[in-house]
């Protein structure tokens, strides 16, 4: 099988990447936070803009599917230049959709449910609050609408390690816990009642993998588990540090979400998650604590304090 990557240098492609042994893999992507790219693949440069690469990519390559897991990511980072986000995260996929017949894979997120106080599967309404929630909406509406093999997953919040070569990302929320843990600060809740759920990002390659193994198409949720902020912050604390320091601060952050999902209708075709939240935090505060990270206040590990440095015209 032919599988272009589109975006596959990034935090989820790594170990996406590894898990294709027995396939033909192209990744397409534009190394925004890299220098260069130096898993044993194949790899074409190109921005997703570029409509005349990609074209030619795909015609040169024939892929039998297409992984779309190219965007700009997050809230804030999305909000430096949101007209920028809406040609990346909207008519960039609105583009592929259009011109490519084949099987797509797309990633959304769970943020387009905004706040719903319900546990939630995918019929609950849609709820953006941010650029980056409204542009992922906005592209998952376009192929479900307009093409007839899609299958696209609404992400949780991920954590935890992918591969050994694509960059960490220490700006998710149990990253940054783990991280301060880990280093022995404190954490600092605000709030701490909001639900996220939250998904490993090895998990979002044995899903990818699952769907493409049983031809499955449609909408799903996909995370591994529930939690408030504030549990979340206990859990890190018991992982890493018994003695780790939570203040709890009564008030509320800037960051709305709220919301609890279901992935039942995903798991009935048989997909399991194979990490656990304590995975994720274990592997994390190793790398940390073993400083094997230089700088972990280099902006590189946030896409938003990253992005604000770059011109991004």
């Amino acid at each position: 099988m032919n599988i272009l990557i589109v975006g596959g240098a990034g935090y989820i492609g790594g170990y996406l990447t590894d898990s294709f042994h027995d396939n033909n893999v192209l990744v397409y992507d534009n190394l925004l936070y890299e220098n260069m790219y130096l898993k044993d693949v194949a790899f074409r440069f190109g921005d997703v803009r570029d409509t005349d690469n990609l074209s030619n990519t795909i015609k040169e390559f024939k892929p039998d599917v297409v992984i779309w897991l190219a965007a700009i990511v997050g809230d804030g980072a999305c909000q430096i230049n949101p007209v920028l986000t809406d040609e990346v995260n909207y008519e960039s996929v609105k583009w592929i959709c259009d011109n490519y017949s084949g099987k797509i894979i797309f990633t959304s997120t769970c943020s387009v449910y905004g706040v719903n106080n319900d546990l939630i599967d995918e019929s609950a309404i849609p709820n953006p609050l941010s650029v980056y929630a409204s542009t992922k909406l906005k592209a998952e509406q376009y192929l479900l609408s307009n093409h007839e093999d899609c299958l696209i997953f609404r992400l949780g919040t991920l954590y935890g390690l992918g591969d050994l070569h694509s960059r960490i990302r220490l700006d998710l929320v149990a990253n940054i816990l783990t991280l301060k843990a880990t280093l022995g600060e404190p954490l600092s809740i605000f709030g701490g009642e909001q639900w996220r759920p939250l998904l490993h990002v090895r998990d979002v390659s044995t899903a990818i993998n699952h769907g493409l193994d049983n031809n499955i198409k449609g909408l799903f949720n996909l995370h591994g588990e529930n939690h408030t902020i504030k549990n979340l912050a206990e859990k890190v604390v018991e992982s890493v540090a018994s003695d780790g320091i939570i203040n709890y601060i009564n008030m509320p952050f800037e960051d709305l979400r709220n919301y609890r999902v279901t992935s039942d209708r995903f798991r009935g075709t048989g997909w399991v998650p194979q990490y656990t939240l304590e995975d994720g935090i274990a592997s994390l505060s190793k790398l940390i604590g073993e400083n094997r990270i230089k700088n972990t206040d280099n902006t590189l590990f946030s896409n938003e304090k990253f992005l604000k440095e770059k011109d991004l015209g």
